[in-house]
């Protein structure tokens, strides 16, 4: 394998306490040195001058689609889009058809991840028979036969008694359980945030009440099995409050947002836009400002781009009738960039927490970080770099991004996953 040398470039590594000026030697699909002035016979030299080297993005929330829907995304379309952002670990949500709720289809899912991803995606699987909620997979042989997490995600697990019981199973067979906290008694119909822009729209709304009361919940039944847990797309203030709280307690509970929710508010749907539909929605300025100050405290742990594909079709029809879900793999790096580093919210260090090296200690998975001897998971970024969102140039199999036509800073120019260069722009 070849030997491939990044020179001059600014490290950043958090876990290592690393922000400086060095180079990294690549062999044998793991990092070998780093540090200054690395003089070797490399088969290949990256200059990274006036770039920054970070560990690859570990994104904990995607739907890719496949098996069933391989007509929205594929394991090889989107781990190709992966890469093209700077994501080479992805964790897969279970909400395929069939569901991740057996072995059998968990080895299905295996197999098509051998013969065609093209960065390294982990399974999370069901919490419930066909994610229906009624009645618990067999969460020990799911864990058996290769899931890292559990998840039915799209849905919330709407009985305690169930709920409970899963986080004691996941509990003693050390899976993550991320949580989809939605009550949907509150937020049955609803297609936009509740608030003055489904009543100008004439939309029907969906509160922060079906989020935030959900959330209390889960974290409540957390507390009860002693078990941690992970709320997914935090998006209103009222659930960074909750979530505050409940750390302060020393309750085991972590949780992520995506960039949509600290980017944009609920005034993107006025003209009816369909890629700005998605569940949870777009929520008002107060709680992307709430968002954004959870990350900056450290209340949000991570970043996940929820990446959800969905066909021309099923998005440009009427609001109400079209799908929840935007893609956001290929824009995630660079949105967190020009939001967050650049109007000075999180430092360059804190993002690599949130997007590398926080999701991959959540996970239990080796990844995140730039230690000598771990898989050489790299991204090398021009930071000013800036570039327009266009349609045609999106590698995803389906084109519903909320920031088409939006100038994003921070270019990947090269990716490398498990020390082979995967993309290069």
């Amino acid at each position: 394998m070849a030997k491939i040398l990044i020179k001059n470039g600014r490290v950043i590594d958090p876990a290592n306490n690393l922000d400086e000026a060095c180079d990294i030697l690549v062999e044998n699909s793991r990092i070998s040195k780093v540090a200054r002035n690395i003089r070797n016979g490399a088969d290949e030299t990256i200059d990274a001058t006036d770039k920054i080297v970070l560990p690859g993005i570990v994104d904990m929330h995607v739907h890719l689609r496949e098996p069933g829907r391989e007509d929205k995304e594929t394991i090889a379309s989107g781990t190709l889009a992966a890469l093209a952002g700077g994501v080479t670990s992805l964790l897969a949500m279970p909400n395929t058809s069939p569901a991740m709720d057996s072995p059998e289809n968990i080895q299905l899912l295996k197999n098509i991840i051998k013969n065609s991803a093209k960065a390294d995606v982990f399974i999370a699987g069901a919490i419930t028979r066909a994610r229906e909620g009624k009645e618990l997979a067999e969460i020990g042989r799911l864990r058996r036969a290769g899931a890292i997490a559990i998840t039915d995600d799209g849905a919330s697990v709407d009985a305690d008694k169930l709920m409970l019981e899963a986080l004691k199973r996941a509990k003693a067979e050390k899976l993550a359980v991320i949580c989809h906290s939605e009550d949907k008694k509150l937020s049955a119909g609803g297609a936009v945030n509740l608030g003055l822009t489904s009543t100008r729209l004439g939309l029907r709304g969906i509160s922060k009440e079906s989020e935030y009361k959900r959330i209390e919940r889960d974290i409540n039944l957390a507390q009860r099995a002693q078990a941690s847990i992970h709320i997914a797309h935090v998006s209103c203030k009222e659930s960074v409050e909750i979530i505050s709280r409940a750390k302060k307690k020393g309750i085991r509970v972590t949780c992520e947002t995506a960039p949509h929710y600290f980017s944009l508010s609920e005034e993107a749907v006025a003209g009816f836009d369909t890629n700005a539909k998605m569940n949870p929605p777009l929520r008002a300025k107060i709680d992307v400002g709430a968002v954004k100050a959870g990350l900056k405290d450290g209340t949000i742990d991570a970043i996940a781009s929820d990446h959800a594909p969905h066909t021309e079709n099923e998005k440009e029809i009427e609001f109400e009738r079209a799908e929840f879900g935007v893609i956001g793999l290929e824009t995630e790096l660079a949105v967190a960039i020009t939001e967050l580093v650049q109007t000075g919210i999180l430092d360059w260090n804190s993002l690599v927490e949130k997007i590398s090296l926080n999701p991959a200690r959540i996970l239990g998975l080796k990844k995140g970080t730039l230690s000598v001897g771990q898989d050489a998971d790299i991204i090398v970024v021009s930071p000013e770099k800036e570039w327009v969102v266009k349609k045609e140039a999106l590698l995803s199999k389906s084109r519903n991004s909320p920031f088409l036509g939006r100038t994003l800073k921070g270019v990947v120019e090269y990716t490398l996953c498990n020390g082979k260069v995967a993309y290069k722009k």
